[in-house]
Formats: C-alpha cells, structure tokens, sequence
C-alpha cells in the first residue's frame, strides 16, 4: 500500500470520525437531565388514551388516526407544528394545548409537570 494511499485512508477516517455513533435526531444530549421516566409515560400514555387518536409506536392499541402519528417523534423539529421541539415546549404543549393554539383538536388532559415530563421522555425515545 503506498503512503499516499494510506494518507488518503487516514483523512478520510479523520472526516468521518464525528459522524460515528450519531444519528438524525439522537435526542440523548439534547434531552438529557430534564427529568423525565420514560416507562411511566408508556404507562400514562395508555392511562390517558392517546392512542385513541395517534399511533404510538410501543404503546398496545395506540392506533388512533385522529391526530398525527408519534412515530420517531425525537427526530421531529416541531411540537405541533408551532413550536421548536424541546422538552419545555413538548411539557407545556402536553400540559396545555389549548393555550398554545385555542381551538385545536388536543385535549387538556390536566396533567402534572412530572406526567407531560415522563410522557415527553417515551416520546423522545421513538427514533
């Protein structure tokens, strides 16, 4: 093998090293430390019926073709459509939709911080 080609295969390495172990919309830092149980909002989940209008992958029975399916919700941009996907703007859009665009079909389903955070921490898992 000759040093330039070697060289080549270094570099190329050297690029795609970042790259490695990342995926499109790894929530894992980014979500990190909010606080939220994701096995406990698997529970929530059914306990609040939301597969009756969305397709929860996960979640038995979630097949609802009311509102939008859940599938890789971690990669999305958006919570609703409105607002920058965190975990702040997917609480206060659990906790309260109808504040944040009066009219909508989402029902306030008066949960707690701690309920929208362990929902929002199963919704970050689907990737």
């Amino acid at each position: 093998m000759s040093a330039g080609s070697i060289l080549g295969r270094i570099g190329a390495a050297l690029l795609l090293a970042p790259l490695v172990g990342c995926s499109q919309g790894d929530p894992s830092p980014r979500w990190a430390g909010f606080g939220g149980d994701a096995d406990r909002g698997a529970i929530l989940i059914g306990r609040e019926s939301c597969g009756d209008c969305h397709v929860i992958p996960g979640v038995e029975g979630a097949a609802g073709q009311v509102g939008p399916p859940l599938t890789q919700f971690a990669r999305r941009t958006m919570v609703a459509g409105l607002l920058p996907n965190t975990p702040d703007n997917l609480v206060r859009w659990l906790k309260n939709p109808q504040a944040v665009t009066p009219g909508n079909a989402m029902p306030n389903a008066d949960l707690t911080d701690q309920q929208a955070r362990d929902i929002a921490a199963y919704l970050y898992q689907l990737k």
